[in-house]
């Protein structure tokens, strides 16, 4: 006669110990967003039953029958007060999935629904799926844009692969229509494709990233955007590109989009990834810039560097070095959550304000691009400091009346 195993009642109390458990802000300042002690997913987070056969008769030994390696890269929607994450989840096997995980708080008690989502399979030859960005759209549906991976059946090369955009829509989280991938004349593969909340001149708006190949964008300048008619039948003739790549910057080796764009009333603010090479492998960081709301092809403003990098235990996982997102909510108060994958491992939450998020990204110097601009830079800050210090009778004040918000993070553990 079948019985639950009695290790699941043991597995199952860590776990809503684990949602129980309260996150808060790291002792980690800039003046431009707070980072969360805890990550808000993990592989812990996965419901014991999606892991286990909890019969004692068909797994003796409680084991892990259908192992999970990672949570991360979530695709972030508010609906009815709550946060809403369509997560990215790495089986043992190394195939992804998506499952939809709420929370009230947005900071932590991500719950996982009863069961991940079930995609429409529509593509006999895709192999993977992943990294889902959720746009409210105007015409009333939620639609998910993510990354459809099949086999380059062209080489004999085992990791040789190609990448599209797959479009499916819901109004619910629950229902999901799979609609044809995305098709664009100019580039033979795409990812990180974002869809535009509002149409563009009666279209639909996109965001892409022309690739050449699977990792190599090759010919590839940077984050192109392209508009079509019929997202039933989404095909984008023409790209331009917006947020370019350049020598010597973060985003030399590749860019591409991040969170859906979010409009405010000096543009649409972009929060991307940009990409370079170092000795140790690629180097992962977020960045932001923003495009004109008239011409949201166009590019109004873009500060030099990173907005978020990895930092502390950030830096260590499956592909280390790395930080992602696919995933923002703005709400209506002004506040933003930045859902923020670590190392394709785990995902974290920063959280700022459309306010300094916009000063930020309008007042932030842009890249001068070479070392000895840069310097220039940095030193008329400075001469600009000295000159302020020296002229305000409080630029003397003893540190230790100083605000105590500026200090060093205090990072969580994994």
């Amino acid at each position: 006669m079948s019985e639950i195993h009695p290790a699941y009642y043991a597995a199952k109390q860590r776990y809503e110990a684990l949602l129980a458990r309260r996150n808060t802000k790291a002792r980690f300042y800039n003046g431009i967003y707070d980072r969360w002690r805890d990550p808000v997913l993990t592989r812990e987070h996965i419901p014991p039953e999606w892991k286990y056969d909890l019969d004692r008769e068909t797994n003796p030994y409680f084991m892990e029958r259908l192992g999970v390696n990672a949570a991360f890269n979530a695709g972030a929607v508010e609906l009815d007060g709550k946060f809403y994450l369509v997560a990215r989840v790495e089986g043992a096997d190394r195939k992804s999935f998506f499952a939809v995980a709420e929370s009230r708080t947005g900071v932590d008690g991500f719950r996982f629904r009863e069961k991940p989502v079930e995609l429409p399979d529509t593509c006999p030859d895709e192999t993977n799926v992943y990294d889902m960005r959720l746009t409210k759209h105007a015409d009333g549906y939620i639609y998910g844009v993510f990354c459809s991976e099949s086999k380059d059946k062209e080489s004999p090369d085992l990791s040789a692969a190609v990448a599209a955009a797959g479009i499916v829509r819901t109004k619910d989280l629950k229902n999901w229509e799979r609609l044809p991938n995305l098709v664009t004349k100019q580039s033979p593969q795409q990812r990180n494709v974002t869809l535009l909340p509002e149409f563009v001149n009666g279209q639909y708006a996109f965001y892409t990233r022309p690739m050449d190949g699977f990792i190599e964008t090759g010919s590839g300048g940077g984050i192109g955007f392209g508009l079509c008619p019929d997202i039933t039948h989404a095909v984008i003739e023409e790209e331009r590109i917006t947020s370019q790549r350049r020598y010597h910057t973060i985003t030399e080796s590749k860019n591409g989009a991040g969170a859906v764009p979010i409009k405010t009333e000096k543009g649409w603010l972009h929060i991307a990834h940009g990409v370079r090479a170092t000795a140790a492998g690629l180097r992962y960081v977020i960045y932001t810039f923003a495009t004109a709301l008239e011409d949201p092809a166009r590019v109004i403003a873009e500060p030099g560097g990173y907005l978020i990098a990895p930092l502390g235990p950030e830096r260590v996982g499956d592909v280390s070095n790395v930080v992602f997102t696919n995933g923002a909510i703005a709400r209506e108060d002004g506040s933003v959550y930045i859902y923020y994958a670590a190392s394709d491992t785990r995902l974290h939450v920063a959280t700022t304000t459309i306010p300094r998020l916009l000063d930020y990204t309008f007042h932030t110097p842009p890249d001068a691009l070479r070392s000895a601009d840069c310097v220039r830079q940095r030193c008329g800050l400075i001469d600009r400091n000295r000159a302020l210090l020296e002229a305000s009778p409080e630029g003397c004040r003893p540190l230790d009346s100083c605000p105590k918000g500026a200090a060093l993070w205090n990072p969580a553990t994994l």
